[in-house]
């Protein structure tokens, strides 16, 4: 009995070794997949405040990986630019080389989004193949593979927008990219919390998991009134703050009819709805914040708690700053790296509470 004891002992162990490698290799790509991706929605930004987005007129999902190679070449790609409205209206005259500058930031986007898919796909297949992915992961994963395809489709789909009748690509499109952009973003970060050790500190309180899950989805939603006010450029208007257009509540917000497209047409009325979302999310942060230290001051989740309201409270003063200088390219992308960086915090601060995978160790013994 005591050897047939021992043997199952010896069998536990070497399971929960092998269960701890491979969660520490899936924990490893994810956190590559993790920066690839923040990476792109940075360069993405980058390309939308130099209005680059437009510069490569045609969805070549393969062949599109070279670049013009050749003064033939790139005379081609230009004499495509120069056949829509954003040409015509607004850089008429620009010359080839100055067509290039704004060319290499697109094809860079393109390039990463590309690259995402080889980095998340090829280690997905190993990993599944060898069997070092728990069935517990293995949907939601083939979910994010699926999603990142299906963002190729609405990234093309944004640019088509602009190439017919607009200089710039349609705010509703963008906000779609940019949102699934981040869910596939706070996808992985939670599947990658969720394989990482966590600490059995209780809640603080019993809201406390509902409050995080809250502050995660508001800093999502948050994303999506930046990517309107982005598409609008409703940022290099009323750079004024706390007062906006002279007042805590301007005038003229619900001027176009129907009243609701203002919330999405009207770049005064989505800029202050922006700003709105912004005080909420602060609002919300300094409240979980202060229940948690008041409750339970020693767990880690009241520790993260703090240290979320510290990267909103950053994020804000970075926000403020981008406003007042007119959204010059710098900080027009710290802000959006900032905001990337408290949907992540904010989701792994959620899946805290949740707890690890549990890991499928048991074994059963049978007399």
């Amino acid at each position: 009995m005591a050897h047939a004891e021992l043997a199952i002992e010896q069998t536990l162990l070497k399971e929960i070794g092998r269960t701890e490698r491979n969660r520490r290799q899936i924990r490893g790509w994810l956190a590559v997949v993790l920066f690839a991706l923040f990476a792109l929605v940075l360069v993405g930004g980058a390309t939308r405040l130099t209005e680059s987005g437009l510069s490569i007129t045609e969805w070549k999902p393969i062949h599109g990986v070279i670049p013009p190679l050749s003064a033939e070449e790139w005379e081609e790609e230009f004499r495509l630019y120069q056949r829509i409205p954003q040409y015509e209206q607004l850089n008429k005259g620009m010359t080839v080389e100055e067509f290039k500058a704004i060319f290499w930031w697109e094809w860079a986007h393109r390039l990463l989004a590309r690259s995402i898919g080889v980095i998340f796909a090829l280690p997905l297949f190993f990993f599944w193949v060898t069997g070092r992915i728990e069935r517990r992961l293995r949907l939601p994963l083939l979910g994010i593979l699926a999603l990142g395809g299906f963002q190729g489709f609405i990234g093309w789909w944004m640019v088509s927008s602009g190439l017919a009748e607009r200089t710039e690509v349609s705010q509703y499109r963008l906000a779609t990219h940019l949102v699934i952009a981040c869910l596939i973003f706070a996808a992985c970060m939670w599947i990658y919390r969720g394989l990482c050790p966590h600490s059995d500190d209780a809640a603080p309180t019993k809201r406390s998991q509902a409050v995080a899950g809250i502050v995660a989805a508001m800093s999502l939603f948050q994303i999506y009134l930046g990517a309107l006010v982005a598409g609008l450029d409703a940022g290099l208007s009323y750079n004024t703050w706390p007062l906006m257009d002279g007042a805590l509540v301007p005038g003229g917000l619900f001027i176009q009819q129907p009243a609701w497209t203002n919330l999405f047409e009207n770049p005064k009325t989505v800029q202050y709805v922006h700003r709105l979302g912004a005080y909420l999310l602060f609002a919300l942060a300094l409240w979980h914040m202060i229940t948690s230290l008041r409750a339970a001051p020693e767990t880690t989740h009241a520790r993260r708690s703090l240290v979320l309201f510290g990267l909103v409270t950053v994020q804000a003063a970075i926000g403020i700053t981008t406003l007042l200088l007119q959204v010059p390219i710098g900080w027009g992308v710290l802000h959006q790296a900032g905001a990337l960086v408290v949907l992540g915090f904010a989701i792994a601060h959620w899946r805290g509470f949740v707890g690890e995978y549990p890991r499928s160790t048991a074994i059963e013994v049978r007399g």
